[in-house]
């Protein structure tokens, strides 16, 4: 499937590729999610039917990052109105139910019909089996916007809608994206993630320079080993490295201002160390931007300023735990 086409899996970007905002110029949300390679079979369809379908039914953009050997995410993107993404993802995550739903029948069937001690057992078996859910990357900067002052309007959304929402604490590996795991029903599930989408629109700006996630990247460049949750923890060894100029890559990340002094460190301990295991020119703005983020300016070769951003959000999530 070719790259970037709107019936097709999207090739995923290149690591520590940046999105400007989530939106663009017409106000139409982007939402990424990530995905299992089996999710994401269903969701293309044989020869990429259910996607086409959707893309007629709703009117959204969507692709798929491509494959990464070893790799079992990928990260299905959408984009279009509020309401067309809110649908889209309907469609898809019903999709992706029956597809379970399908295959618990194939299994019993091949079973026999069974006593009615074994369909009561079935049954409860359906009852007690996980609500649909969708795990969304949403950019950190944005998550205040989500989450609200101490909570107010996740909470606020949870009571009105019946879904569930759950922020993960820590940043991805060489991003500055955040999972928020959306559960419930599909008629809940499709209504937060319209409010979630109201949420990103009303407060785009800060969505500016986002690092996007890539599913394995931490994996193959920082000896990542992966977590419990579904995404990793990146484990580094000390080397320096030192690039020609020709090779320099400059990129710009955002982090919150109360987090900033974490990064330096006490009298510019940190980020000296920082430069000094990546290789990378690191400066920070000594204004913010607006009133609750800075803005980080990384200078070096592609793999120096990777290993600076996975050195940079280590010291965020660190600072995360003790708050």
């Amino acid at each position: 499937m070719s790259a970037e086409s709107p019936v097709r899996s999207a090739s995923a970007s290149p690591p520590g590729s940046r999105s400007s905002s989530p939106i663009n110029a017409h106000d139409t949300l982007t939402l990424r999610a990530l995905i299992s390679t089996k999710e994401a079979a269903v969701i293309i369809g044989k020869g990429g039917k259910n996607v086409a379908d959707l893309l007629e039914q709703t009117g959204v953009r969507a692709g798929i990052s491509g494959v990464t050997p070893g790799v079992y995410e990928r990260v299905l993107t959408v984009g279009g109105s509020v309401e067309a993404v809110a649908k889209a993802y309907n469609l898809i995550i019903s999709q992706l139910v029956s597809s379970s739903s399908s295959l618990d029948v194939a299994v019993s069937s091949r079973g026999g019909r069974g006593s009615p001690n074994r369909r009561k057992a079935q049954e409860m078996e359906r009852e007690l089996a996980p609500q649909p859910s969708i795990r969304l990357l949403i950019c950190h900067n944005l998550m205040d916007t989500i989450i609200g002052r101490k909570g107010a309007k996740i909470k606020a959304i949870q009571d009105a809608l019946g879904a569930r929402m759950v922020p993960s604490n820590n940043v991805l590996p060489q991003s500055t994206e955040r999972i928020v795991e959306v559960q419930g029903t599909l008629a809940s599930i499709s209504r937060a993630i319209e409010e979630i989408g109201k949420c990103l629109l009303e407060d785009w700006e800060r969505g500016q320079d986002t690092v996007l996630f890539h599913p394995g990247v931490g994996d193959a460049t920082s000896g990542s080993k992966r977590s419990a949750n579904g995404y990793s923890a990146a484990t580094h060894k000390s080397k320096t490295r030192r690039s020609p100029p020709a090779n320099l890559h400059t990129q710009n990340i955002s982090i919150p201002s109360d987090m900033v002094g974490c990064i330096i460190g006490r009298s510019g301990s940190k980020i000296t160390e920082t430069r000094r295991l990546s290789g990378s020119k690191i400066s920070i703005a000594s204004a913010s931007h607006d009133d609750r983020s800075q803005r980080i300016t990384i200078s070096g070769t592609l793999e120096a300023n990777q290993k600076a951003l996975s050195l940079i959000h280590n010291q965020l999530e660190r600072a995360a735990e003790v708050k």
